[in-house]
C-alpha cells in the first residue's frame, strides 16, 4: 500500500516508518526537515519536505493512507485540530485515502468511568503541558461527527514511551493495563497495531486504544 505519514522524525513516527517499510510498504514521509529525516530514517527514505498546513489535496490523494503522527509544542497545541479539519476537508465525501489520527490518552475512561482528562488536570505543573490533551480530546470530538470521511484515530495507554514492539492489547474507549498492572505502551508496539489496522481494518470512523501485553 501507499502510506504516508505526517510528522515522521517523531517518536511515533519514526517507529511507524520502520514497521511500515518491513512489511513492504510504499512509504512517503512528510516532513519540514529532509535532512533529519534521511538521518533517522535513512538514505532510502522518500521524503516531501513541507510546512504540512502548506500542503494540497492533490499533494496527498494519491495514497492509500496517510497517517497523522503529527507533534508540537503545548503552546501550539490548537494546530492538532486545525490540521486535522484540514486533512478532513481534502477528503470530504470519499473512501480513500484512509486518514489514521494518532490521538491522546486523555479522551479514555478509568475504571471508574471517568475521563482520564480529568485525572490529568489533578496532576502538578500542568500548566506547562496540559493544552496538548486537551487539544487531543477536541480533535477525536471533532472526528465523532464525522461521517463522510474515512478515518480512524488510535488512543496511546496512559504511558506512551519508545520502545520495541510487543503483542498489542487492543481496547475501546478505556484505559488498558499489561499483566503487570502498568497502563503503557511503547512506540513499536503502537506501530505494529497501526500497521495491522492498515492491513486488516477493523475500526471504521471511531477510536481505538493500544497497551503493551
Amino acid at each position: 500500500m501507499k502510506l504516508a505519514i505526517i510528522g515522521a522524525t517523531g517518536m511515533a513516527g519514526t517507529a511507524l516508518y520502520k514497521e511500515s517499510v518491513s512489511r513492504g510498504h510504499d512509504v512517503t514521509v512528510i516532513v519540514r526537515n529532509k535532512d533529519k529525516a534521511v538521518s533517522l530514517l535513512g538514505n532510502d527514505v522518500k521524503v516531501i519536505e513541507e510546512d504540512v498546513f502548506n500542503l494540497t489535496k492533490s499533494d496527498l490523494q494519491d495514497f492509500d493512507v496517510i497517517i497523522n503522527a503529527f507533534a508540537t509544542t503545548p503552546d501550539k497545541a490548537y494546530l492538532h485540530l486545525d490540521l486535522a479539519a484540514k486533512l478532513i476537508s481534502f477528503f470530504r465525501e470519499t473512501e480513500s485515502p484512509r486518514l489514521f489520527f494518532i490521538l491522546g490518552a486523555a479522551s479514555l475512561l478509568d475504571q471508574k468511568e471517568e475521563l482520564f482528562l480529568d485525572t490529568l488536570k489533578t496532576f502538578p505543573d500542568t500548566e506547562s503541558w496540559i493544552s496538548i490533551p486537551i487539544e487531543a480530546y477536541k480533535t477525536l470530538n471533532f472526528l465523532r461527527g464525522i461521517e463522510n470521511v474515512n478515518w480512524v484515530g488510535v488512543s496511546p495507554s496512559a504511558e506512551f514511551v519508545a520502545g520495541d514492539a510487543t503483542v498489542p492489547v487492543i481496547g475501546k474507549d478505556h484505559l488498558l493495563a499489561s499483566a503487570n498492572g502498568q497502563s503503557l505502551v511503547t512506540s513499536g508496539t503502537m506501530a505494529v497495531a497501526i500497521l495491522n489496522e492498515i492491513e486488516n481494518p477493523r475500526f471504521i470512523r471511531t477510536r481505538f486504544t493500544v497497551c503493551n501485553q
